[in-house]
């Protein structure tokens, strides 16, 4: 991803679903403005998610995603279909597309069912209209206020379109647009927690694992935050903050250090100094910080043959000294000794349906994921009964600081650790 671009998991999520052969791939076309997708007769032509990140005003970013249909066949149309709702777990607006010679189908009517379930606001789209009639004129605006309320007060909203034509694409456009109020604003990563003028000290541990000639996407957020609510960031390696800490005028408000760095840094900075880190402020900015506050207990409680699922936001390739693969498990047995645990592991979207098999899951920051994907995630390990936690929660009640690295968020005020 390039710096310039808003990331991936701050975009608001679009993802047209329906059959095979319904129009997804021409709508999203039409939708984007360009020719993304393959389109033809053949049923299955869309075998992969196919994404497109973009603008869409007033929407802002976003990211559209075009799936496989729902009714594949065989053993590689299960496959397709299982990614097809692998993709809903980071839906924030859903599109189900239905040709319009047909109507709907018993395949849209349960991935209705299932989008309701979920709350996510959605769209009902029947393509095709130019060939069940001549349909060139525009929505008039008053249908359109009466689809927007719909879609207001929560009831289903169908539209008629034709990609052929483009006749009610624009209109498409605007209830997606219109549709953001509908999605649960925004929590900050740390901008209330600090003053204009404020100076906050961002600890950068640079190692055989930081990226070439650049920040990691968590470090570049803050920094961009931190400027935006007109603080001051300071950004230094471990091994220069003490001379960082001297040449300012007076103590910062807030240090937020690497999870890896914890136990160095907080020997450095006074217990007067709010303490924290990129992955637990991304936990807070994800919506899962109680959650996983609350899962942390179970590093005590593991029991001998216990295995641990470690799940990592991004695909990188992993070096020595990694910290999933690596340094968490390294350190998940220094504090249960003598006993045999076991841990595996998965990256990118790919996380388990069966959750049941893991006494305890390790969820990173998260930046590379949405908020709806991460919180998917906790309540899915919540309906199994199975315990989860964040990487910077856990590495820092491993060492021995998570109350003094969570105080400074008011949600969680009286909140103690013992």
């Amino acid at each position: 991803m390039s710096m310039n671009e808003t990331p991936i998991g701050e975009r608001v999520h679009i993802s047209l679903f329906g059959k095979r052969n319904a129009g997804k791939s021409s709508v999203m076309n039409a939708l984007i403005g360009q020719k993304l997708s393959i389109v033809s007769p053949v049923k299955g032509t869309t075998t992969d998610p196919v994404r497109k990140t973009m603008e869409l005003l007033p929407l802002g970013p976003v990211v559209f995603t075009d799936t496989p249909g729902l009714d594949d066949e065989g053993i590689l149309g299960e496959f397709r279909i299982e990614k097809s709702y692998q993709v809903l777990e980071q839906t924030d607006i859903a599109v189900v597309v239905i040709d319009g010679m047909i109507g709907k189908s018993e395949e849209d009517i349960q991935l209705i069912r299932r989008i309701r379930e979920k709350k996510l606001p959605y769209v009902v789209v029947y393509n095709k209209q130019d060939l069940l009639a001549d349909q060139t004129e525009a929505m008039e605006e008053t249908e359109l206020y009466s689809l927007l309320e719909k879609q207001r007060t929560g009831q289903e909203v169908e539209i008629r379109v034709s990609t052929e034509n483009m006749y009610h694409i624009q209109e498409l456009k605007e209830l997606l647009a219109a549709m953001k109020p509908a999605l649960k604003p925004e929590l900050p990563l740390l901008s209330d927690l600090v003053e204009a003028g404020e100076t906050v000290i961002l600890v950068v541990p640079i190692d055989k694992a930081a990226p070439k000639g650049r920040l990691i996407l968590p470090q570049q957020q803050t920094i961009r935050e931190l400027l935006d609510a007109g603080a001051i960031p300071v950004v230094t390696r471990e091994t220069e903050l003490m001379l960082t800490w001297k040449q300012l005028v007076k103590p910062p408000a807030m240090v937020v250090t690497d999870s890896q760095a914890f136990e160095v840094v907080a020997q450095m900075v006074p217990d007067a100094v709010r303490l924290t880190s990129f992955s637990i402020l991304f936990a807070r900015h994800k919506g899962v910080l109680k959650p996983a506050i609350e899962g942390v207990e179970k590093l005590h409680q593991l029991e001998d043959k216990d295995t641990i699922l470690i799940a990592e936001g991004c695909t990188h390739h992993r070096q020595c000294g990694d910290i999933g693969t690596e340094k968490l498990p390294r350190w998940i047995r220094e504090i249960n000794p003598g006993k045999e645990l076991y841990f595996e592991f998965c990256s990118g979207t790919e996380f388990p349906k069966d959750l049941s098999l893991y006494s305890l899951v390790l969820q990173c920051g998260g930046c590379m994921l949405n908020e709806q994907e991460i919180r998917n995630r906790y309540r899915r390990a919540a309906g199994q009964n199975v315990k989860m936690t964040n990487y910077g929660i856990a590495i820092s009640e491993m060492k021995g600081i998570l109350s003094r690295c969570i105080q400074c968020f008011p949600e969680i005020e009286g909140w103690n650790h013992e």
